[in-house]
């Protein structure tokens, strides 16, 4: 159990003051007494037989880095629940995965280097991209979500092809790698770092020998990822921007112009997006240009996660959750919920399928680039507000 300890140790988790105001904001605590993220680190500290880990509660937790936010003992508990889940799944005991483990199965194919693939039917002629920039677009496990998500009608292609139209009209024709994986978030997160590693070498090596120096996402969990995990498991060492980030900046350098509506929208901060990597404005700056946009009560560092977490646990406390964030955002009078990660959007579709969900909860939940995008199309087309 030396990897447990030195997860305890390099997480701070013997700091913890027992001072209970993680599980005050947790939103599983909310839902479920039964979970706590004070009484999972003191079980972990005293317990040495180690028999927490078969529990449930290890996998739970949404490391959504709420508890994080206002810990006064800098305790990284999400970060220490995704080692415990490594030690978990050496001694056999895996979280309950969504969807019949697809997604992790996917992941683990790609891992394969003598996988041969093309995953670039996507990309339209109407698309500009590059066969020598050194901009990558990283697309993910988008188109495979489209397939996974038809029921939804989740628009996983369209929003890659948004992607690279507004990075076209931002003056960027990026490369897009017909041989790309999966960036392997859910693996890490799901206590398979073997798997992961895997997947972030064959990635880093791609990313080399195309010469790749800047890479963008729309995918909040692939920024994070890229961002943070690549450079200590592969060593890579590339800019990495959100596509909110790039949009933002060439919007403030007018080189896109938004045409703005009065329709109102509320924002949903993806948890890897704002309190994993700190970025809360890029995506506003750009709402306030296309449309009216009104914060939820809980919004910025105390957003409230979509309910699930690399596809474990989705029961009736994720649903709870969702419901719940459904109708805060539904009380800000906005016609829609718009948010910059597509699991965020799959996890509150899959809620609203739900036809037990009433009225205070439905709202329309759209991604970022597709409000963006139809606002660019507006302007092109001189549609004026009210004509459509």
């Amino acid at each position: 159990m030396d990897t447990l300890q030195t997860a305890l140790r390099e997480n701070r988790a013997y700091l913890c003051l027992s001072c209970g105001k993680c599980t005050a904001v947790c939103p599983v605590s909310r839902q479920d007494g039964d979970f706590s993220p004070r009484r999972l680190v003191e079980r972990a500290t005293l317990d040495r037989d180690q028999s927490w880990l078969s529990d449930a509660d290890v996998w739970k937790c949404l490391t959504c880095l709420r508890c994080s936010e206002l810990c006064p003992g800098d305790v990284h508990f999400s970060e220490f629940v995704r080692d415990a889940r490594s030690v978990a799944v050496e001694l056999g005991n895996g979280g309950v995965c969504t969807h019949g483990d697809v997604m992790q199965t996917w992941m683990r194919v790609m891992a394969d280097p003598d996988l041969e693939q093309n995953r670039l039917d996507w990309v339209t002629e109407d698309l500009q991209t590059s066969q020598d920039g050194d901009t990558l677009y990283f697309v993910g496990c988008l188109p495979h979500y489209q397939v996974l998500f038809a029921d939804q009608g989740f628009e996983g292609v369209e929003i890659a092809r948004n992607t690279v139209r507004l990075l076209n009209r931002a003056g960027i024709a990026p490369r897009v790698l017909s041989a790309e994986r999966c960036c392997g978030h859910d693996l890490l997160w799901t206590g398979d770092k073997d798997g992961f590693r895997r997947l972030a070498e064959l990635n880093a090596r791609l990313f080399a020998d195309a010469g790749i120096t800047r890479i963008v996402t729309a995918c909040a969990e692939c920024y994070r990822t890229l961002s943070v995990d690549y450079p200590t498991f592969a060593g890579v060492e590339v800019e990495v921007r959100h596509v909110s980030q790039v949009l933002a900046e060439a919007a403030r350098e007018r080189r896109l112009a938004f045409d703005r509506t009065e329709v109102p929208v509320t924002f949903q901060d993806p948890c890897r997006l704002g309190r994993h990597m700190g970025e809360y404005d890029a995506p506003r700056e750009l709402l306030v240009a296309a449309a009216e946009l009104r914060d939820m009560e809980h919004a910025r560092q105390q957003a409230v996660c979509c309910g699930t977490s690399a596809w474990t646990q989705c029961g009736h406390t994720a649903k709870t959750i969702q419901v719940e964030r459904l109708k805060e955002a539904r009380a800000t009078g906005a016609e829609a919920l718009v948010t910059a990660c597509p699991k965020c959007q799959i996890h509150f579709n899959c809620a609203l399928l739900d036809a037990d969900v009433d009225d205070t909860a439905r709202i329309a939940v759209r991604d970022l680039t597709t409000v963006l995008w139809e606002s660019l199309n507006r302007q092109d087309n001189g549609i004026a507000e009210g004509e459509e």
